[in-house]
């Protein structure tokens, strides 16, 4: 692939993405957001649009096309702890009645694969495809936590610990102390440090190598994570990340601690 059509796919990547946050668009809107000439953005809807990468309705708006659907499916097909931890994650959430996460990682992010809602009307606005982090709210730093050592101290050094909700943790003594912790009891809990206001608790998967795979956590409004209510909260939710471990074939004597 040459330059230029290094960039063609990048610029078409850019106009793709437009569609995350919007569900329809029309050409002008889409030159408005993409900031890309006019010329460039006819050019290349038309071909996104050819390809089955888009679709434009009888009023001449864009949407993604049923191809993505179908991507969608195979990806989250393919998923296989999805498939597995789904059925727990719904004991989980009938028995603690708050949102239910699962959470992988991509990078130097946790990216959030299922969640389940709270049958509470008070929720969280979290989404699947909602990236963090890795070092800041529970869901993302038990991944962290049990990554192994030289690959945890490598994220360590590099990552700059920027503030997001007023409960992050932004200095790396703290953090490293924090994820000691966790290992040692085997969940963490955050408070307010994605969105403030708000309490989450999470767990590590393993797979049958013994080897971090995905978190699963509980979150919601911090008035009903009392300290009273927390050990059974965790109980819980070890108890659920235990049963996808095993279904994923993880034994204890298989880990490296």
């Amino acid at each position: 692939m040459n330059q230029h059509q290094n960039k063609t796919v990048v610029k078409s990547m850019e106009l793709l993405q437009l569609f995350i946050e919007h569900e329809r668009l029309s050409l002008n809107e889409m030159i408005a957001y993409a900031q890309m000439p006019k010329t460039s953005v006819h050019r290349m809807a038309g071909s996104l649009e050819a390809l089955g990468f888009l679709q434009r309705g009888e009023d001449g708006k864009y949407a993604l096309g049923l191809l993505f659907l179908q991507f969608g499916q195979l990806v989250a097909e393919r998923l296989d702890i999805r498939q597995l931890a789904l059925p727990v994650m719904s004991v989980l959430r009938d028995e603690v009645e708050e949102a239910v996460h699962l959470i992988i990682r991509d990078g130097d992010e946790a990216i959030y694969v299922e969640k389940l809602d709270t049958p509470h009307p008070v929720r969280l606005y979290t989404k699947i495809g909602r990236r963090a982090p890795l070092y800041a709210g529970a869901c993302s730093r038990i991944i962290l936590a049990f990554l192994a050592e030289q690959e945890r101290e490598r994220y360590l050094q590099e990552v700059d610990l920027q503030p997001i909700g007023r409960g992050t943790i932004t200095d790396k003594d703290e953090l490293r102390r924090l994820l000691a912790e966790s290992r040692a009891k085997g969940f963490t809990i955050s408070h307010s440090e994605l969105e403030n206001d708000t309490v989450a608790i999470a767990a590590p998967i393993f797979d049958h190598l013994g080897r971090i795979c995905a978190g699963i956590s509980i979150a919601g409004p911090q008035e009903r994570f009392s300290q009273a209510r927390l050990p059974e909260l965790v109980a819980h939710l070890t108890n659920a990340a235990e049963r996808i471990s095993t279904a994923l074939g993880y034994r204890r004597a298989n880990r490296n601690e």
